[in-house]
């Protein structure tokens, strides 16, 4: 297959979506042979570096929404920046940025008789898009990690999904605020399909726990990390690859 294209787009406009999240839209004319369609599917951010025998860093993040010649990602905002949360508190209307893709869509399976949806700030944007995605009668929970109360976020999903949110302001190794409230969560009649993207300590909490809970097909049970605390992308990647195979062995 392949790789993602490259792309030089350039900043719109900016706008604060919540206190530590920080929205900003891209846009220009290498968008229009860019697939429709495509909100929480990945883009990777290219960030050239000071030699140019070295490869441009690059980071992942989701397109959170999509118009015929715009394309909005949100990046949470920490004390210490990363390159790319340090681009985007700085960028401003022109600057330009390459963008590699866009990658796969992970959304949830509709297969289920109810939906659980796990995330924390930075899979927000892609969980967000999942609920908007579920048919109206759809029933179920989100639960949701964010820094503070300012970080809730008014989101567009079935009635009869619940939504709950967690505070948490420092991220915890081992991810008990996400796990200990999904622990406590009612369930619902019927096979659930679930959908959950959090730090690294996080999803092999929340990973142990719902297969021990759950008897899910593997079509309805997804379940990955989008970050580790500590780990650069690239060391992030490195940990999920090992992760990944000592899941499969274990299986």
């Amino acid at each position: 297959m392949a790789k993602p294209q490259a792309r030089e787009l350039s900043v719109q406009r900016r706008s604060w979506v919540t206190k530590n999240m920080l929205r900003i839209t891209l846009g220009g004319d290498a968008l229009k042979d860019f697939p429709q369609g495509q909100e929480s599917a990945y883009i990777k951010l290219l960030f050239p570096q000071e030699s140019s025998d070295e490869r441009p860093l690059m980071r992942t993040y989701t397109i959170r929404q999509q118009r015929p010649d715009e394309i909005d990602v949100d990046f949470v905002m920490h004390d210490e920046h990363g390159p790319a949360s340090a681009w985007a508190s700085e960028a401003e209307p022109g600057d330009k940025i390459l963008v590699a893709g866009p990658g796969a869509r992970k959304l949830i399976s509709q297969d289920g008789n109810w939906y659980l949806l796990v995330a924390d700030m930075t899979a927000l944007p892609a969980l967000s898009v999942n609920l908007e995605n579920l048919p109206a009668d759809a029933r179920g929970y989100a639960v949701i990690e964010v820094r503070d109360e300012a970080d809730i976020q008014s989101l567009t999903h079935p009635e009869g999904l619940a939504i709950h949110w967690v505070i948490n302001p420092s991220p915890c190794p081992e991810g008990r605020p996400l796990l200990e409230k999904v622990q406590v969560l009612p369930a619902l009649p019927g096979t659930p399909s679930i959908w959950s993207a959090s730090e690294f300590g996080s999803m092999r909490a929340l990973r142990q726990y719902l297969r021990r809970t759950f008897d899910v097909p593997k079509a309805q049970f997804y379940v990955s990390s989008y970050w580790k605390i500590g780990q650069t992308e690239d060391g992030h990647k490195q940990v999920k690859r090992r992760d990944s195979e000592e899941d499969t062995d274990a299986s």
